[in-house]
């Protein structure tokens, strides 16, 4: 039962990713069919383009969310096999053979997820466009929900499910049969920072994407194909994001922390931050993605529509054809990117609860050593409001900066003329993304913090 539950959260990501990405290929199907039906649109070639070149950018991203969610899931799950793996290494199993199963679990996993997500997903089309062309949002047009390219997002979603199992598992491998038989603990931070592997790859990614996003802006001056140039430099800055979160975050979380008093509870909260990193990074990452995504699509669909309307302003019969076009698309990719957010979402909520139930010794050497529940139950919140404040402003200033990469390498060449233009930040979108995060973080903690209140210290203290 507990393999069972440890499983549900990655199914349910396996699912919401081919669900986003089976969606978004049939809603841009429909879009393209509303787009060449409409007077003087027909001939429109580069809209075509650019909106598939946004679908396909926005199916890689939600496909790259879902193997990062998924390896976090994973890596969280081992942590709290490390014990019960340890105990199999003892009796005669190997680490390969144990990460081998794992392995399994997540190819199974990703199947069962691609086929329910690929009803959800087409159900979902249906819906959003027969309401769209119900409401007169958009012309009602001949379209079918059946198109082989389907198959592109779930294999997508198979095999990133698949291998995020296996890369999430790599922990097995560190784990020493001896640990069944004494207190299985998580590196501090000198031992994580000392693994120089890691780091290097980190700086790697990161110096090779943010050249590849430069380049992106300078090739989308000219094409907007320099858009998926832009992607590949996102994806690999960010997984240099998510490498170094380890060694870059938990000081971050330590000095936000120190804002919440010097109470015992909320310094404890914040050194454990530092005590802990990598369960701290794989706390973090999670909301981090969900700000980071939400902020670039919002950033990236506003500058769109003015770049649109700016580069339409001597032709204003384009410019009133485009208007309800660009209206009806960012509507409509607007309730579309909801599906990886709450894929984010997914993951912070599990590693968040996953996380306390692997501190039961932790709580029960608290509540022995004089903490009341209420000072666990503040600490287990200072930690989450602390996770909540230094995710969501990192997430800002990277959805910023990727949203404005991403408008400008696709259209960048659009009208009369390449040029370079600012991000358009629309500030009622980021304040709604940064009481959103509030909400979520304080939601996903009520769980833990009253699991977490109820540890007895004899019984926490007894397990062995």
């Amino acid at each position: 039962m507990t393999r069972l539950k440890d499983l549900l959260p990655t199914l349910l990501v396996a699912s919401l990713a081919a669900a986003f990405g089976v969606a978004l290929l049939q809603i841009t199907g429909i879009l393209a069919a509303v787009i060449t039906s409409e007077d003087g649109l027909s001939e429109s070639g580069t809209v075509q383009l650019v909106l598939a070149l946004v679908a396909s950018v926005f199916i890689t991203i939600a496909v790259y969310v879902s193997a990062v969610v998924t390896a976090n899931t994973v890596a969280t799950v081992v942590a709290g096999r490390t014990r019960l793996i340890a105990l199999l290494r003892l009796i005669g199993s190997s680490a390969r053979a144990q990460r081998a199963t794992i392995a399994r679990e997540g190819l199974l996993i990703g199947l069962a997820g691609a086929a329910l997500g690929a009803l959800v997903g087409s159900a979902a089309a249906w819906g959003i466009a027969e309401i769209g062309m119900a409401q007169g949002s958009i012309p009602r047009v001949e379209y079918s929900l059946v198109d082989p390219l389907l198959l592109v997002p779930m294999v997508a979603v198979v095999v990133t499910t698949w291998l995020a199992a296996w890369t999430g598992s790599r922990r097995v491998l560190s784990v020493r049969p001896a640990q069944a038989l004494g207190n299985a603990t998580e590196a501090d931070f000198d031992e994580v920072s000392s693994r120089k592997g890691r780091a290097i790859v980190a700086w790697t990614l990161g110096i090779l994407g943010v050249g590849l996003l430069a380049l992106g802006v300078i090739v989308g001056l000219v094409r907007p194909e320099g858009v998926l140039i832009g992607l590949l430099g996102g994806i690999l800055s960010f997984t240099a994001i998510v490498l170094a979160a380890h060694r870059v975050m938990p000081p971050v979380l330590r000095f936000v922390g120190r804002w919440f008093g010097d109470r015992p509870a909320a310094r404890l909260a914040a050194e454990n931050a530092v005590r802990h990193p990598e369960r701290s990074a794989r706390m973090t990452i999670g909301l981090v993605i969900g700000v980071t995504l939400v902020t670039t699509f919002a950033v990236t669909m506003e500058t769109y529509r003015a770049m649109v309307l700016v580069a339409t302003a001597n032709r204003p019969e384009m410019q009133d054809a485009l208007g309800p076009v660009i209206d009806g698309t960012v509507a409509v990719f607007s309730t579309l990117i909801g599906f990886s957010a709450v894929i984010a979402a997914v993951g912070l909520v599990n590693t968040l609860s996953i996380s306390v139930m692997q501190r039961t010794r932790e709580l029960g050497l608290l509540r022995a050593l004089g903490f009341d529940r209420r000072q666990i139950r503040v600490m287990v919140l200072v930690e989450a409001a602390a996770l909540t404040v230094a995710a969501t402003l990192t997430g800002l200033v990277l959805g910023i900066a990727y949203g404005w990469v991403g408008a400008q390498s696709i259209l960048g060449s659009v009208g009369s003329g390449p040029g370079i233009v600012a991000p358009v930040i629309p500030w009622p979108i980021v304040a709604i993304v940064v009481g959103a995060a509030a909400v979520l973080t304080l939601a996903a903690s009520v769980a833990p913090m009253r699991r977490a209140a109820r540890v007895s210290p004899v019984v926490a203290l007894a397990i062995d």
